[in-house]
């Protein structure tokens, strides 16, 4: 190694090192502007501030000699430390106002995630699962419904358990007739349609929500919540803000009976085509080392989508494609779309094709869609 070389190296260490505690004092100062919006009540995400923020750094960005990509990407990454340290900061002081909470099916991988959340803003949880059944007692968890102690003094239920044993859990909230409100996370509703009725029937207030996102979700980046609107849109919103309010909370009502056929697009499709690929694949008696080494880019990205897909649990993935009513309608789709794209292939019908692209591109959301 050169000595020219050697100094460049040693250059570039000793700013990264400036950079840390350039970094270090900004986390402090964020840290000290949550506090002062958590005493006032303020919101910690302040768009018009963060647009801003990346403005000016992608206007930097032919001074540094990348792309403007590059400078948004690395102040996002800054912007969202900085959110995520305000958010922690202010947790102690939001927790004087925080409710006490149940969540049902807190040993799974959701209702895990669910228990990390609502504590991390505030509330005070308390959790059941039939898996801590063989475990030694521990304070605020339960093997079981029965064990719980006053379910009414809780400010809200959360029910967080596998598709198929939701309307089971429901069912017996209902028996109950508790007045605390019950909240649902399934994935697929339409089989819980009779059980919302016994609940709301009983006098339980209720409400339907849907999380866009799994147990690995980083939640200092957007969340999506789905809310199945099932009697008064906004007393129901109304209870949602109170428990699940957020600074990247991004919550999306519609009306219950058009929550299922929509996911059969948004999930049961896009998990579908990720099987397919896969699926396909191992029809094709390559090797995957060598698909790897040619992999094209548009190759790689559905390769990550699938394997995605395939390492989620396959009873969570069959019991979103078996409950869905609509997964005729879109195996239907499916069907027609590669007859169509492979027929106008077969019979060297170019114009077809591009015509097949063209209305598949219009079908396609907005890039960013989705995103606050």
């Amino acid at each position: 190694m050169s000595e020219e070389f050697a100094r460049l190296r040693d250059e570039i260490a000793n700013l990264d090192r400036g950079l840390l505690e350039l970094m270090e004092r900004r986390f402090e100062l964020a840290a000290e502007v949550g506090r002062i919006k958590a005493e006032r009540g303020q919101p910690v995400v302040v768009r018009e501030v963060e647009q801003r923020v990346l403005s000016r750094a992608r206007e930097r960005a032919t001074a540094c000699g990348v792309t403007p990509d590059v400078m948004e990407s690395i102040f996002s990454a800054i912007i969202r430390g900085s959110v995520e340290r305000q958010h922690r900061v202010g947790v102690n002081l939001r927790a004087s106002g925080g409710r006490q909470l149940l969540v049902i099916g807190g040993a799974g991988a959701m209702g895990s995630w669910m228990i990390r959340f609502l504590e991390g803003i505030g509330h005070r949880v308390e959790a059941v699962d039939t898996a801590w059944s063989a475990l030694p007692p521990r304070e605020g968890r339960y093997a079981s419904l029965a064990e719980v102690p006053d379910p009414e003094r809780f400010d809200g239920i959360l029910v967080a358990v596998s598709l198929d044993a939701s309307a089971t859990v429901l069912d017996r909230l209902a028996d109950l007739a508790i007045r605390t409100p019950v909240i649902e996370i399934a994935s697929i509703k339409s089989q819980l349609e009779g059980s919302l009725a016994r609940l709301r029937a009983a006098g339980t207030p209720v409400v339907s929500l849907h999380p866009m996102f799994g147990p690995g979700k980083n939640p200092y980046e957007p969340l999506t919540f789905v809310h199945a609107v099932l009697e008064d849109e906004a007393e129901e919103k109304r209870r949602i803000l109170e428990i699940f309010r957020h600074p990247y909370l991004d919550l999306v009502s519609l009306p219950f009976e058009r929550h299922d056929r929509l996911m059969g697009w948004v999930l049961g499709l896009a998990h579908l085509c990720g099987m397919l690929f896969a699926g396909a694949l191992t029809r094709s008696k390559l090797a995957p080392e060598e698909l790897g080494r040619v992999a094209s880019t548009t190759f790689a990205r559905q390769v990550d989508t699938s394997r995605s897909v395939l390492g989620e649990d396959p009873a969570l993935y069959f019991a979103i494609q078996r409950l869905n009513p609509h997964r005729g309608e879109v195996y239907a789709a499916l069907t027609a779309a590669i007859g169509e794209l492979t027929g106008a292939v077969e019979s060297e019908d170019r114009e077809m094709f591009t015509a097949l692209l063209e209305r598949a591109a219009g079908s396609l959301p907005p890039s960013g869609a989705g995103l606050p």
